[in-house]
Parts: C-alpha cells; structure tokens; sequence
C-alpha cells in the first residue's frame, strides 16, 4: 500500500510538471519574484511623483489596504487613503523612497519589503520640512497578477 501511494504522489508531480509546462508557463524562481517587487515599489515611487500622493497610494493600494501613520493611527481602505493623502498638507509635499529588503512568500502571491523613505513638506515661510525614517509594506498578488500594497 505503501508503494503505491508513493508511486501514486511520483505520478502526480510528474503530471503536474508536465501540464505546467505544457502550458508554456515557467514557474517563477523567487529570485524572479523579489525583482517583480522591485520593480513594483520603483513603478510606486515613479508614480507617486508624477500624480501625486494621493493618487499615487490609491492607485497602488488594494481594496482593503491599511496604512500605519502618526499617533498609531490606522487609514483604511483605499477610499480613506485617497482622502487623507488630499489633505492641502500634502499637495506640495514629496516623499521618495527605496527597498533596501524584499522577500516573498513560497507560494508567490505575498511579498514584503522595507527601506528608508524621505518626506519633503513646504512650509508657510518657505522652509522645508524634512522627514526620514524607514517604509515596511506589504504587498499582495492580485487574481489579475499584479501587485497591491495591503499595508504600509
């Protein structure tokens, strides 16, 4: 009995592998997956600069996301991120960042990163204000396989 079901667990992996194969789908190496990360918090970044910072953590937050700020207070959702984002404090305000880590889970579909993040928020008297401090976010595949952050 013994032999079988090990015979049986061979037998399924083989065809599994073969179907995956067949279907001209590699699966990806995790070494693959961190750099899809990368490039993901690089795309973030990019955007965030270009339209802004509340359009740039809506557009890359999933549905249910929750953002950690100040006073372990907790924005959730990416309708409430949109909304604290437009706050006339951010208007001017720039913020750039960089992963110093990624990681991904084995199944592929989550990832974590952290870094070191740079706010720059104009002041009244034309005085910058500058934040520094370190970013940890984490993302989440989604079904039509692009990346989400959940948390930040």
């Amino acid at each position: 009995m013994k032999n079988r079901l090990t015979n049986f667990t061979i037998y399924l992996s083989i065809l599994y592998t073969v179907t995956m194969l067949s279907c001209g789908k590699a699966l990806p190496t995790k070494e693959s997956l961190k750099s899809e990360i990368f490039e993901v918090e690089s795309q973030f970044c990019d955007y965030v600069r270009q339209h802004g910072i509340a359009e740039g953590f809506a557009f890359f937050a999933d549905d249910s996301a929750t953002i950690l700020r100040g006073r372990d207070s907790l924005i959730k959702g990416k309708n409430a991120i949109y909304h604290y984002y437009s706050n006339p404090q951010y208007l001017g305000a720039k913020v750039d960042w960089k992963p110093d880590f990624v990681e991904v889970s084995k199944s592929g579909d989550l990832a974590y990163t952290y870094g070191h993040y740079t706010w720059k928020v104009p002041k009244s008297n034309a005085d910058t204000l500058v934040v520094k401090g370190i970013f940890h976010t984490v993302w989440k595949r989604q079904t039509d396989g692009t990346w989400k952050y959940v948390w930040d």
